[in-house]
């Protein structure tokens, strides 16, 4: 059973897009503003669960995936243009973007590879090791799902700490470039793992 909670903060708290997103929203002042994003990568991860839980693995296959993939990467630029592109002001609001919203979590995390990939060897293997199955599933899933919020939500945390003690805008902005950098990375790097490969590795 540790094993299972081993395993998921191992995999939700590693930097990723949805964390890294957590974290710029914290630098930029929207930490307490973001939760509803939060709460939507939560609910993205307990869809998964459930979903693998119950149907097991034979739902997602290779083309599948591979066109969740694609359209990950193409959510995942997207969201890099607008933090690259956001102005940056002290204040109230540290930058004119809106802050992260639920649908923005949810999507992001449903259409992430890598969340498919974190929850599906728990879902569809360590669940049957461990004896868990019908009901038991739902709370186990629940359980996970809360500690899925807490990786963005903590990301963020340390990003508003940090943020409140930088007085400077151009670290802001030079900080919005380089998160923009790392999602335009992680978008390239899981369409050559999870599109690139499959077709023509």
């Amino acid at each position: 059973m540790i094993e299972i909670f081993a395993y998921a903060i191992g995999v939700m708290y590693t930097p990723g897009p949805v964390n890294l997103l957590g974290l710029n929203a914290g630098l930029n002042g929207h930490a307490r503003a973001s939760t509803g994003y939060y709460f939507g990568v939560a609910s993205a991860m307990l869809i998964l669960f459930l979903l693998f839980g119950w149907l097991g693995s034979t739902f997602i296959g290779g083309d599948v995936l591979m066109f969740l993939s694609m359209l990950g990467c193409a959510y995942i630029t997207i969201l890099a243009v607008k933090i690259f592109k956001a102005s940056v002001t002290l204040g109230e609001d540290s930058t004119t973007e809106r802050p992260l919203r639920y649908r923005q979590g949810l999507i992001l995390q449903l259409l992430n590879p890598k969340g498919i990939v974190a929850t599906l060897p728990i879902a569809t293997i360590q669940f049957p090791g461990a004896g868990i199955h019908g009901i038991g599933i739902l709370l186990w899933s629940l359980a996970l799902t809360v500690l899925a919020i807490g990786a963005p939500g903590s990301y963020a945390l340390v990003g508003h700490f940090l943020g409140n003690r930088i007085t400077t805008p151009a670290f802001f902005t030079w900080f919005n470039r380089v998160m923009a950098v790392l999602l335009f990375y992680v978008a390239a790097s899981i369409a050559y793992e999870f599109v690139y490969l499959p077709l023509f590795g």
